[in-house]
């Protein structure tokens, strides 16, 4: 039998924890830190909230902030807004519904809670949509549709349109015509650029597009007058689509990346706004290789993320920092890199992050203008 020795930690290195006290907190930062040194889901939500606090104190890091899921619905918008007006984070990217929603929320309009006593059927026929727990109105999004509306008049049907540029105008739309906050008006106002990478899966890829088609109707209705199928109709304004190139946002972010001295991300969720959010150096790697480029590929050296999904679904949510590394999009941390992953429900972690963030960190003196 082999023989044990037995050592103290402390000799080893190992880091002592400590009974979480509740005489020695007082506020929210005290309790985050506090549980850093307890075990379990505590430790990963106070290991979460001191890199987030590096992340953010570091004048010199670029931060990313990606959402999915319904953080808007589920009542988190002025978090995302107050994040972005703190300049905690210089550039998000998010997925079209979420923005979506949350422009309800800044044009005034009410989201209600669900009654189980109420069937889906119900709902649909009295215009509520269902998300989860919570209800959106088909009015409101018919309000958000006439701001985009008022928008568009703006914009050269023939420009070749990105999220980039749709969010930075609904953002100036928020802002000269409606009181209150906003995500897109606070985005617009501090100059952080908005990307929606799938942008047709949203209210406003579907409001941009009918936007297009509209240019035709006169001959839609020409269409009406006579006895043709739906798919004649269908043909004659499918035709008619945005000039949208995705790819413009695409380079415009990968700008923003490669001029940063550090890079550091804060992701809500998972899904296409994550992966897109990361996956730059794969991007100029690949350029590089092709093309005989020397670009240096940006990697992120901060990295919280908030989501309930684990990372052996194998899926864009799950995927694990660790795991980022292999793919050259994460600074491994002997080289200094700094992560922390909480399997949790967003709604439940990020109120707690964002109070112990905000004890600490006075308000933004200076404004950036917009463009």
């Amino acid at each position: 039998m082999q023989k044990r020795t037995f050592h103290d930690g402390a000799q080893d290195g190992l880091e002592a924890l400590e009974a979480l006290d509740p005489e020695k907190v007082h506020t929210f930062s005290d309790l985050l830190m506090a549980m850093k040194k307890t075990a379990f889901g505590g430790r990963r939500l106070g290991e979460a909230f001191e890199t987030l606090k590096l992340m953010v104190e570091d004048p010199d890091c670029f931060v990313v902030l990606t959402l999915s899921g319904a953080m808007t619905i589920a009542k988190m918008g002025k978090i995302i807004s107050t994040m972005i007006d703190r300049g905690m984070v210089q550039a998000v990217v998010s997925t079209g519904a979420l923005m979506a929603h949350g422009m309800s929320e800044a044009v005034g309009q009410t989201h209600y809670k669900y009654q189980p006593s109420m069937s889906d059927v119900e709902l649909f026929e009295k215009g509520y949509n269902r998300v989860y727990d919570t209800l959106e109105m088909e009015l409101n999004l018919n309000h958000v549709e006439h701001v985009v509306g008022e928008t568009l008049k703006r914009l050269d049907p023939h420009q070749p349109l990105s999220s980039e540029l749709l969010t930075r105008e609904l953002g100036r739309t928020l802002a000269n015509d409606f009181e209150g906050p906003g995500i897109l008006k606070s985005a617009f106002l501090k100059n952080v650029p908005v990307y929606i990478p799938a942008f047709t899966d949203s209210e406003l890829g579907l409001d941009i597009s009918i936007w297009a088609m509209g240019h035709k109707r006169s001959s839609d209705q020409e269409l009406d007058a006579n006895p043709v199928r739906d798919q004649d109709v269908w043909r004659n304004l499918q035709a008619h689509h945005p000039a949208f190139n995705p790819f413009l946002d695409l380079n415009s972010y990968t700008g923003h990346l490669l001029t940063a001295k550090r890079l550091g991300i804060f992701t809500i969720g998972g899904g296409v706004p994550r992966n897109w959010a990361q996956q730059t150096p794969p991007y100029i790697e690949i350029l590089n290789l092709r093309i005989g480029t020397k670009i240096s590929p940006p990697r992120f050296q901060y990295g919280v993320r908030v989501c309930p999904e684990p990372d052996y679904w194998g899926g864009l949510s799950g995927c694990t920092y660790q795991e980022g590394i292999s793919w050259g999009k994460f600074i491994p941390p002997h080289e200094g890199g700094r992560f922390a992953e909480v399997l949790s429900d967003a709604t439940v972690v990020w109120p707690l992050l964002m109070m112990g963030l905000l004890e600490e960190r006075s308000p933004q003196t200076t404004d950036t203008q917009p463009a």
